[in-house]
């Protein structure tokens, strides 16, 4: 066998080992021929997964919250902290039951818990509502309503419900107490602010008022009993918020027809408020006076001092009448035994006058007392009574005031100091109004009742002259009293009687009665009354029954002294709810 041939091409070598790294590990060659090793590689593969877990976990934490808004959107986290009020809406126990007017720094930070009528509310994005709350009178306070992100305790939702509640609806707030950043010109509380956590509608207010609570605190235009012919399309009128003087000013029908309004108007409140404090300062004088109340009858079996002028309804098989005047009762309570009697009631008149001086119902204030030595006693206690109420009413109610002539401005009622009190008499005042009254006066007489143009007429110069609003007329002519009044002895022709007079008008009529029966019999006969009707006869026989001291005393209309010492245009506003020919609604 031959041997291979020298000349032929040795075998290809093995290509050579990897060189190790200088770390020990293998490497691998990179596309520029660079070697990098495999620790390196795993640490960046890692690196890039942690990277990944991260962003991956970032994505899925947006998506959670994205999902949480989404459902605070949809489910409503707050929906058990607003709605309609049930029984089984819950406040917090913790909450304190607390008015607007008594809110205070100590109340700051505190969850508190009002119940209040919306007057306002207004939306500031979709995030926040701004509502006023007013409890009675112009209490207000603002309280805000703002959404958070989590959307709980309040929503958008919840936020949304509470800036479209209705404007007079009566509501149920939990809230917490703040100091605003500046004072709230909007409300009387100016130095607080609630932010509302809960809101529950307890009673709700129609979407469209039939009179605004801006329109009922303005002054009132018309005090007419008569519909007025209204123009069709403008029954109903959008006043833009804050446009006080495109206001519309309601009639007293209005007023009427929309009661509830007319009530929570401030300005009314402010007048029911002086009335009421008029009334107590009344009785205060009088009982520290000896005086003791009693409560005469309305019902009456007979027309009151004979006139005509009474109501008239059927009682039983009978005929009843209401009674004009307190008059023949308070007698009855002197010759009972009382030194000194007084009573607060209503009292009536049928009378077909429709002025903004009457009514056919109204409170009267009156007294009689035993006269000891002469009638005018019972004219310095009228007074007496009636200078308290002056001098204290402004002291009482200042605010109440001021609130009522910011709507109807007038001046300042005058009266005098004690010791210069103005007391005319009948004559004395006819003849001021001959020589420096108006041309139609010049010729007035003293042996005629005066006319309510007279009366203003003689007001005016009083005030002019001697610096009052308030005086006395005495001696009033015989033909212009009823037949109880006693005659001054000295002159038949005039009568131991007399007026009361604020502002011009007459609000107090009184004087000494007649106490002996034989007297009394004849006057009346001169009156052209039968002594032996019904009624009549009854009452002479009280002065038959035992003797009966010599007394007088007088009747107040609170309503006129109420509209005539602030001056208001009409008597019907000092009235709660008042009583004309025409008008026996609410």
């Amino acid at each position: 066998m031959a041997e291979p041939s020298s000349s032929a091409a040795p075998p290809p070598a093995d290509p050579p080992a990897a060189a190790p790294a200088a770390d020990g590990t293998e490497g691998a060659e990179g596309a520029e021929g660079a070697t990098i090793s495999k620790k390196a590689a795993k640490k960046a593969e890692a690196k890039a997964k942690k990277e990944a877990e991260k962003a991956r976990r970032a994505a899925e934490n947006a998506a959670a919250a994205a999902a949480k808004g989404a459902a605070a959107q949809t489910e409503d986290l707050a929906k058990d902290n607003y709605g309609q009020e049930t029984h089984e809406t819950k406040l917090s126990p913790d909450a304190i039951e607390v008015s607007v007017k008594n809110i205070g720094d100590e109340h700051v930070g505190k969850t508190i818990e009002l119940r209040a009528w919306i007057q306002n509310a207004r939306m500031q994005g979709a995030k926040m509502a701004f509502v006023e709350l007013r409890e009675e009178g112009t209490w207000s306070i603002q309280g805000i309503v703002s959404a958070n992100q989590e959307g709980t305790p309040v929503s958008r939702q919840m936020v949304k419900w509470v800036g479209a509640i209705a404007p007079e609806s009566f509501v149920v707030v939990e809230a917490t107490v703040a100091k605003p950043l500046d004072p709230v010109k909007s409300c009387r509380v100016t130095g607080y602010e609630l932010h509302i956590t809960k809101c529950f509608v307890h009673a709700a207010a129609p979407s469209v008022l039939g009179m605004t609570l801006a329109a009922a605190n303005r002054p009132i235009a018309n005090f007419s009993d008569e519909e007025a012919p209204v123009e069709e399309g403008v029954e109903k009128l959008a006043i833009a918020p804050g446009a006080e003087s495109s206001i519309p000013a309601a009639t007293m029908l209005t007023h009427l027809d929309n009661i509830v309004m007319h009530k929570r108007s401030a300005v009314q409140q402010a007048i029911a408020d002086i009335r009421a404090e008029m009334k107590e300062l009344y009785r205060e004088y009088l009982r520290s006076h000896g005086f003791k109340e009693f409560e005469p009858p309305c019902l009456i079996g007979a027309a009151s001092e004979g006139g005509a002028n009474v109501f008239r309804l059927p009682y039983f098989e009978k005929e009843a009448f209401l009674a004009q005047s307190p008059q023949f009762y308070k007698q009855i309570e002197i010759a009972g035994g009382r030194k000194r009697v007084f009573s607060v009631g209503p009292v009536f008149r049928a009378e077909n006058s429709n002025t903004p001086r009457h009514m056919t119902e109204f409170t009267g204030l009156d007294m009689e007392m035993e006269i000891k030595k002469d009638y005018r006693e019972v004219v310095h206690m009228l007074e007496g009574v009636l200078f308290h109420i002056f001098r204290n009413i402004q002291k009482r109610c200042a605010d109440e005031i001021a609130l009522v002539r910011s709507v109807y401005p007038s001046e300042e009622f005058l009266f005098p100091e004690e010791g210069k009190e103005v007391r005319l008499s009948f004559a004395e005042g006819q003849q001021l109004l001959r020589e420096e009254g108006p041309e139609e006066f010049r010729n007035v007489s003293d042996d005629e009742d005066m006319s309510t143009p007279q009366e203003k007429a003689l007001g005016a110069l009083i005030r002019k002259k001697y610096k009052t609003d308030f005086y006395v007329l005495d001696k009033f002519p015989e033909g212009a009293r009823p037949f109880y009044a006693k005659e001054d002895p000295a002159n038949p022709k005039v009568t131991n009687a007399y007026d009361l007079f604020m502002r011009g008008q007459e609000i107090c009529s009184g004087g000494q009665r007649i106490n002996d029966p034989v007297e009394l019999e004849a006057r009346i006969r001169t009156k052209g009354i039968d002594p032996t009707s019904q009624g009549i006869k009854e009452y002479v026989d009280i002065f038959r029954q035992a003797g009966v001291p010599a007394h007088g005393g007088g009747g107040i209309g609170l309503d006129r002294v109420v509209a005539w010492y602030l001056n208001l245009p009409s008597v019907h506003l000092a009235a709660f709810y008042p009583r004309t020919p025409k008008r026996l609604l609410p």
